[in-house]
């Protein structure tokens, strides 16, 4: 027996989710202190995890780099930061673009991880191959959904398993599911699918079945994406496919949020399915993408939610990134004029609070969708 099998599913979930956290946190801390030092601001503290502190690791420069009890991340102490308002050489009393620029070197961080990890993964899968007309080169297909009471639930079809062949024909494209399925209604027809590296050998009986919402559809019942052939790409090629996959991804991300946001004040907006996850859901989220896509789908996941931290710590919001780098900017276009320290502070404060209050909310509903067993991929 495979010893991982003897660990409890939801102990993966924590280790793997403080692992990814931890990963997404430091890159990001990491980005604001190599900036900063390397403008010149003064740096008091690098902490490995968070506190209370375990040890001093060593002291340069100035600096203590330091291992703390919590492995979430890391941070960085900026000279003053125990007394903001006054603090000499630290990054409040920084020139605003060189705040700026170590403010946005975080995100920016967070951005350039899920580059490395999507080029990381076209190197070792290689890229999807085309034919000469620049079509993709199609040989099975990944069930996505298996809808209760259909042919395909009858049959022990599940998801993440991959089609090989219906009725003999092989996968090859988009269309053949539903062809064969059209084409067989009543009859038994052979399918051989891949589950967990075995071949498996299944009959399905296309047929009648209902959907949710009372529809009657005629088919196996299944939800399928087709998986195309890869062929192997060079490192330079693999690190270009990484950039550009991570900007589409991205932009994706960005048109999601400005629906989202869109629709908490227009009920007629489409909002993308998913909602908005906490700690407890992101947890959930990341055992659930593991047990079903394994070491591959953990990397997908951590570098989708390091863009989403590149974007969220960007927004105007205070107490974030967006919302400190808004105040420098103000500071600019008013000709060094700065708000007064206490008043941004009071606002960075109030608005830590709300983000707290609101993070409350969501671990909420998090603990709520799961004592009801709904999952945070499929939303059901």
């Amino acid at each position: 027996m495979d010893f991982l099998q003897l660990i409890p599913s939801w102990l993966v979930s924590v280790v793997a989710f403080i692992i990814m956290l931890g990963l997404l946190v430091f890159v990001h801390e990491l980005g604001h202190f190599a900036t900063a030092v390397r403008m010149g601001i003064k740096v008091e503290e690098f902490g490995f995890g968070y506190p209370p502190r375990m040890l001093t690791l060593l002291e340069r420069n100035g600096v203590k780099y330091t291992l703390n009890w919590l492995p979430l991340g890391g941070f960085v102490r900026f000279a003053g930061e125990d007394d903001a308002i006054h603090g000499v050489g630290g990054l409040a009393t920084a020139a605003p673009w060189r705040r700026i620029l170590v403010l946005a070197a975080g995100p920016l961080m967070n951005l350039l991880l899920a580059m490395v990890i999507f080029a990381g993964l076209f190197m070792a899968n290689g890229v999807p191959a085309t034919t000469p007309e620049g079509e993709l080169i199609v040989t099975k297909a990944r069930v996505t959904g298996v809808y209760p009471g259909t042919p395909a639930a009858s049959a022990g079809i599940q998801v993440n398993d991959e089609l090989i062949s219906l009725d003999g024909q092989p996968v090859n494209g988009q269309a053949v599911v539903a062809e064969v399925a059209k084409a067989k209604v009543g009859q038994p027809i052979d399918v051989v699918v891949v589950r967990d590296g075995q071949e498996l050998d299944l009959s399905v009986t296309p047929g009648p079945w209902t959907t949710e919402d009372g529809r009657e559809i005629v088919g196996l019942g299944i939800g399928y994406a087709p998986i195309p052939e890869n062929r192997p790409a060079g490192f330079f090629e693999a690190l270009g496919r990484g950039v550009t996959h991570t900007i589409m991804l991205t932009g994706a991300l960005v048109d999601g949020l400005v629906q989202l946001i869109v629709g908490l004040f227009d009920p007629n907006t489409d909002v993308p399915a998913g909602g908005v996850a906490g700690p407890i859901g992101i947890a959930r989220g990341t055992g659930e993408v593991i047990e079903q896509q394994g070491a591959q789908g953990f990397w997908v996941w951590t570098a989708i939610l390091s863009i989403n931290l590149f974007l969220f710590n960007l927004l105007p919001i205070p107490a974030l990134d967006g919302s400190r780098i808004l105040f420098a900017l103000l500071e600019m276009l008013r000709r060094g004029k700065r708000v007064p320290a206490e008043k941004e502070a009071l606002v960075h404060a109030v608005g830590f609070a709300m983000l707290m209050g609101l993070m409350v909310l969501i671990s909420f509903s998090d603990i709520v969708n799961a004592l009801s067993g709904r999952s945070v991929l499929s939303g059901g």
